[in-house]
Protein backbone atom coordinates (compact mmCIF):
# COMPACT_ATOMS: atom_id res chain seq x y z
CA UNK A 1 0.00 0.00 0.00
CA UNK A 2 2.81 2.39 0.93
CA UNK A 3 4.62 1.70 -2.37
CA UNK A 4 1.40 2.37 -4.31
CA UNK A 5 1.13 5.79 -2.70
CA UNK A 6 4.71 6.56 -3.65
CA UNK A 7 3.99 5.57 -7.25
CA UNK A 8 0.90 7.77 -7.41
CA UNK A 9 2.54 10.82 -5.80
CA UNK A 10 4.51 11.97 -8.91
CA UNK A 11 1.34 11.80 -11.01
CA UNK A 12 -0.57 13.76 -8.40
CA UNK A 13 2.14 16.42 -8.24
CA UNK A 14 2.16 16.64 -12.04
CA UNK A 15 -1.61 17.10 -12.04
CA UNK A 16 -1.40 19.86 -9.43
CA UNK A 17 1.39 21.52 -11.40
CA UNK A 18 -0.70 21.48 -14.58
CA UNK A 19 -3.67 22.99 -12.75
CA UNK A 20 -1.47 25.72 -11.30
CA UNK A 21 0.01 26.45 -14.75
CA UNK A 22 -3.50 26.85 -16.19
CA UNK A 23 -5.14 28.81 -13.39
CA UNK A 24 -2.44 31.05 -11.90
CA UNK A 25 -2.69 33.50 -14.86
CA UNK A 26 -6.44 33.74 -14.19
CA UNK A 27 -5.73 34.54 -10.54
CA UNK A 28 -3.30 37.27 -11.65
CA UNK A 29 -6.04 38.90 -13.72
CA UNK A 30 -8.22 39.13 -10.61
CA UNK A 31 -5.34 40.69 -8.68
CA UNK A 32 -4.54 43.24 -11.40
CA UNK A 33 -8.20 44.31 -11.47
CA UNK A 34 -7.61 45.67 -7.96
CA UNK A 35 -4.09 46.99 -8.62
CA UNK A 36 -3.42 50.58 -7.51
CA UNK A 37 -0.77 51.00 -10.22
CA UNK A 38 -2.53 51.62 -13.51
CA UNK A 39 0.49 51.72 -15.82
CA UNK A 40 2.31 48.45 -15.16
CA UNK A 41 1.79 44.78 -14.47
CA UNK A 42 4.29 44.59 -11.61
CA UNK A 43 3.88 41.80 -9.09
CA UNK A 44 3.08 42.06 -6.31
CA UNK A 45 1.02 45.24 -6.89
CA UNK A 46 2.07 48.35 -5.02
CA UNK A 47 -1.42 48.50 -3.51
CA UNK A 48 -5.02 47.43 -3.92
CA UNK A 49 -8.01 49.57 -4.81
CA UNK A 50 -11.53 49.36 -6.21
CA UNK A 51 -10.99 52.55 -8.25
CA UNK A 52 -10.78 50.71 -11.54
CA UNK A 53 -14.23 49.21 -11.10
CA UNK A 54 -15.57 52.77 -10.84
CA UNK A 55 -13.63 53.75 -13.96
CA UNK A 56 -14.99 50.70 -15.80
CA UNK A 57 -18.54 51.89 -15.14
CA UNK A 58 -17.84 55.04 -17.18
CA UNK A 59 -16.35 53.26 -20.22
CA UNK A 60 -19.42 53.36 -22.45
CA UNK A 61 -17.62 51.88 -25.47
CA UNK A 62 -16.70 48.81 -23.43
CA UNK A 63 -20.26 48.36 -22.17
CA UNK A 64 -21.59 48.78 -25.72
CA UNK A 65 -19.18 46.05 -26.85
CA UNK A 66 -20.28 43.87 -23.94
CA UNK A 67 -23.95 44.32 -24.84
CA UNK A 68 -23.20 43.55 -28.51
CA UNK A 69 -21.43 40.33 -27.50
CA UNK A 70 -24.42 39.32 -25.36
CA UNK A 71 -26.87 39.99 -28.21
CA UNK A 72 -24.82 38.14 -30.80
CA UNK A 73 -24.33 35.18 -28.47
CA UNK A 74 -28.05 35.07 -27.62
CA UNK A 75 -29.18 35.14 -31.27
CA UNK A 76 -26.54 32.64 -32.37
CA UNK A 77 -27.48 30.30 -29.53
CA UNK A 78 -31.18 30.50 -30.40
CA UNK A 79 -30.48 29.63 -34.04
CA UNK A 80 -28.16 26.83 -32.97
CA UNK A 81 -30.77 25.37 -30.59
CA UNK A 82 -33.42 25.16 -33.30
CA UNK A 83 -31.24 23.91 -36.15
CA UNK A 84 -29.02 21.75 -33.95
CA UNK A 85 -31.97 19.96 -32.37
CA UNK A 86 -33.61 19.33 -35.74
CA UNK A 87 -30.35 18.06 -37.24
CA UNK A 88 -29.71 15.82 -34.23
CA UNK A 89 -33.18 14.31 -34.56
CA UNK A 90 -32.63 13.58 -38.24
CA UNK A 91 -29.19 12.05 -37.71
CA UNK A 92 -30.08 10.04 -34.61
CA UNK A 93 -33.27 8.49 -35.99
CA UNK A 94 -33.13 8.91 -39.75
CA UNK A 95 -31.73 6.53 -42.35
CA UNK A 96 -30.77 8.07 -45.68
CA UNK A 97 -27.92 7.91 -48.23
CA UNK A 98 -24.90 10.00 -47.30
CA UNK A 99 -25.70 10.08 -43.60
CA UNK A 100 -22.05 9.72 -42.58
CA UNK A 101 -21.04 12.57 -44.87
CA UNK A 102 -23.74 14.84 -43.44
CA UNK A 103 -22.61 13.98 -39.91
CA UNK A 104 -19.04 14.92 -40.84
CA UNK A 105 -20.18 18.25 -42.32
CA UNK A 106 -22.03 19.14 -39.12
CA UNK A 107 -18.94 18.69 -36.98
CA UNK A 108 -16.55 20.30 -39.47
CA UNK A 109 -16.99 23.99 -38.45
CA UNK A 110 -15.67 23.41 -34.93
CA UNK A 111 -12.86 21.14 -36.15
CA UNK A 112 -11.32 23.59 -38.61
CA UNK A 113 -8.88 26.27 -37.41
CA UNK A 114 -10.61 29.55 -36.66
CA UNK A 115 -8.59 31.41 -39.28
CA UNK A 116 -9.82 29.02 -41.99
CA UNK A 117 -13.43 29.40 -40.86
CA UNK A 118 -13.06 33.19 -40.77
CA UNK A 119 -11.65 33.43 -44.30
CA UNK A 120 -14.30 31.04 -45.64
CA UNK A 121 -17.13 32.97 -44.02
CA UNK A 122 -15.78 36.31 -45.24
CA UNK A 123 -15.57 34.92 -48.79
CA UNK A 124 -19.18 33.73 -48.53
CA UNK A 125 -20.26 37.13 -47.20
CA UNK A 126 -18.60 38.89 -50.12
CA UNK A 127 -20.09 36.46 -52.64
CA UNK A 128 -23.55 37.15 -51.19
CA UNK A 129 -22.86 40.90 -51.62
CA UNK A 130 -23.39 41.55 -47.90
CA UNK A 131 -21.63 44.01 -45.66
CA UNK A 132 -20.09 42.49 -42.52
CA UNK A 133 -22.15 43.46 -39.49
CA UNK A 134 -24.37 42.08 -36.77
CA UNK A 135 -26.29 39.81 -39.17
CA UNK A 136 -23.16 38.21 -40.60
CA UNK A 137 -21.69 37.99 -37.11
CA UNK A 138 -24.71 36.07 -35.81
CA UNK A 139 -24.63 33.68 -38.76
CA UNK A 140 -20.88 33.14 -38.36
CA UNK A 141 -21.22 32.34 -34.66
CA UNK A 142 -24.22 30.10 -35.27
CA UNK A 143 -22.08 27.85 -37.49
CA UNK A 144 -19.94 26.61 -34.61
CA UNK A 145 -22.61 27.03 -31.90
CA UNK A 146 -24.78 24.63 -33.90
CA UNK A 147 -22.09 21.94 -33.60
CA UNK A 148 -22.07 22.20 -29.80
CA UNK A 149 -25.85 21.86 -29.54
CA UNK A 150 -25.90 19.07 -32.13
CA UNK A 151 -23.27 17.01 -30.32
CA UNK A 152 -25.10 17.26 -26.99
CA UNK A 153 -28.54 16.48 -28.37
CA UNK A 154 -27.55 13.67 -30.74
CA UNK A 155 -25.75 11.88 -27.92
CA UNK A 156 -28.86 12.11 -25.76
CA UNK A 157 -31.23 10.98 -28.51
CA UNK A 158 -29.10 7.90 -29.19
CA UNK A 159 -29.83 6.82 -25.63
CA UNK A 160 -33.58 7.17 -26.13
CA UNK A 161 -35.04 3.71 -26.65
CA UNK A 162 -37.10 3.49 -29.87
CA UNK A 163 -39.63 1.45 -27.92
CA UNK A 164 -40.62 4.55 -25.95
CA UNK A 165 -41.55 6.42 -29.12
CA UNK A 166 -43.33 3.36 -30.51
CA UNK A 167 -45.25 2.91 -27.27
CA UNK A 168 -46.39 6.54 -27.37
CA UNK A 169 -47.63 6.17 -30.94
CA UNK A 170 -49.31 2.83 -30.17
CA UNK A 171 -51.19 4.42 -27.26
CA UNK A 172 -52.78 6.97 -29.56
CA UNK A 173 -50.44 9.95 -29.40
CA UNK A 174 -49.78 11.77 -32.65
CA UNK A 175 -46.18 12.65 -33.67
CA UNK A 176 -46.37 16.16 -32.17
CA UNK A 177 -47.64 14.83 -28.84
CA UNK A 178 -44.87 12.23 -28.85
CA UNK A 179 -42.24 14.90 -29.46
CA UNK A 180 -43.70 17.11 -26.74
CA UNK A 181 -44.23 14.51 -24.02
CA UNK A 182 -41.53 11.91 -24.78
CA UNK A 183 -38.71 13.30 -26.88
CA UNK A 184 -38.40 16.86 -25.55
CA UNK A 185 -38.35 15.90 -21.84
CA UNK A 186 -35.62 13.38 -22.62
CA UNK A 187 -33.42 15.91 -24.44
CA UNK A 188 -34.28 18.98 -22.32
CA UNK A 189 -31.10 19.04 -20.23
CA UNK A 190 -28.99 18.32 -23.32
CA UNK A 191 -30.55 21.34 -25.04
CA UNK A 192 -29.99 23.50 -21.99
CA UNK A 193 -26.40 22.36 -21.55
CA UNK A 194 -25.61 22.73 -25.25
CA UNK A 195 -27.25 26.16 -25.35
CA UNK A 196 -25.29 27.48 -22.39
CA UNK A 197 -22.01 26.13 -23.73
CA UNK A 198 -22.77 27.62 -27.15
CA UNK A 199 -23.49 31.00 -25.54
CA UNK A 200 -20.17 30.90 -23.69
CA UNK A 201 -18.24 29.98 -26.85
CA UNK A 202 -19.90 32.73 -28.88
CA UNK A 203 -19.47 35.35 -26.18
CA UNK A 204 -15.67 35.21 -26.12
CA UNK A 205 -14.92 34.16 -29.72
CA UNK A 206 -12.47 36.48 -31.49
CA UNK A 207 -10.89 34.84 -34.58
CA UNK A 208 -14.06 34.30 -36.63
CA UNK A 209 -15.46 37.54 -35.21
CA UNK A 210 -12.55 39.53 -36.64
CA UNK A 211 -13.51 38.48 -40.17
CA UNK A 212 -17.31 38.72 -39.85
CA UNK A 213 -17.85 41.76 -37.61
CA UNK A 214 -17.01 44.59 -39.99
CA UNK A 215 -17.01 47.87 -38.08
CA UNK A 216 -18.90 46.40 -35.13
CA UNK A 217 -16.76 45.79 -32.07
CA UNK A 218 -17.56 42.93 -29.72
CA UNK A 219 -15.98 42.75 -26.28
CA UNK A 220 -13.12 40.40 -27.31
CA UNK A 221 -12.20 42.81 -30.16
CA UNK A 222 -12.32 45.70 -27.68
CA UNK A 223 -9.95 43.72 -25.46
CA UNK A 224 -7.55 43.23 -28.34
CA UNK A 225 -7.44 46.95 -29.02
CA UNK A 226 -6.97 47.89 -25.37
CA UNK A 227 -4.02 45.54 -24.89
CA UNK A 228 -1.84 47.87 -26.97
CA UNK A 229 -2.78 50.94 -24.95
CA UNK A 230 -0.92 51.50 -21.68
CA UNK A 231 -3.62 53.81 -20.35
CA UNK A 232 -5.75 52.37 -17.51
CA UNK A 233 -4.61 48.79 -17.99
CA UNK A 234 -6.48 47.48 -14.92
CA UNK A 235 -9.77 48.42 -16.63
CA UNK A 236 -9.18 45.60 -19.10
CA UNK A 237 -8.64 43.27 -16.15
CA UNK A 238 -11.96 44.40 -14.65
CA UNK A 239 -13.80 43.52 -17.84
CA UNK A 240 -11.82 40.28 -18.10
CA UNK A 241 -13.19 39.35 -14.67
CA UNK A 242 -16.70 40.09 -15.93
CA UNK A 243 -16.14 37.93 -19.01
CA UNK A 244 -14.80 35.04 -16.92
CA UNK A 245 -17.86 35.13 -14.68
CA UNK A 246 -20.28 35.39 -17.62
CA UNK A 247 -18.67 32.48 -19.48
CA UNK A 248 -17.72 30.28 -16.53
CA UNK A 249 -21.21 30.03 -15.07
CA UNK A 250 -22.82 28.58 -18.24
CA UNK A 251 -19.94 26.13 -18.68
CA UNK A 252 -20.21 24.91 -15.08
CA UNK A 253 -23.99 24.58 -15.34
CA UNK A 254 -23.57 22.76 -18.65
CA UNK A 255 -21.17 20.31 -17.01
CA UNK A 256 -23.49 19.51 -14.13
CA UNK A 257 -26.58 19.25 -16.32
CA UNK A 258 -24.82 16.93 -18.75
CA UNK A 259 -23.53 14.76 -15.91
CA UNK A 260 -27.01 14.50 -14.44
CA UNK A 261 -28.43 13.67 -17.87
CA UNK A 262 -25.97 10.82 -18.28
CA UNK A 263 -27.11 9.31 -14.99
CA UNK A 264 -30.73 9.62 -15.97
CA UNK A 265 -30.04 8.17 -19.40
CA UNK A 266 -28.29 5.22 -17.83
CA UNK A 267 -31.37 4.51 -15.75
CA UNK A 268 -33.50 4.36 -18.87
CA UNK A 269 -35.89 7.11 -17.76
Amino acid sequence: MHSDRKAVMPLRLAAYGALAFLHLPVLLIFIYAFSADGNSYQFPPSGLTTHWFEVALTRTEAWDSLWLSVKVAAYATLIALVLGAMAAGAIARGRFPGKDGVTFLFTLPISLPGIVMGISLLSAIRMADLEPGILTLVVAHATFCLVVVYNNVVARLRRLAPSQIEASLDLGADPFQTIRHVVLPHMATALLAGGMLAFALSFDEIIVTTFAAGNDKTLPIWFLGELFRPRERPVTSVFAVIVMVVTALPILLSYYLTREGEEIGGQGK
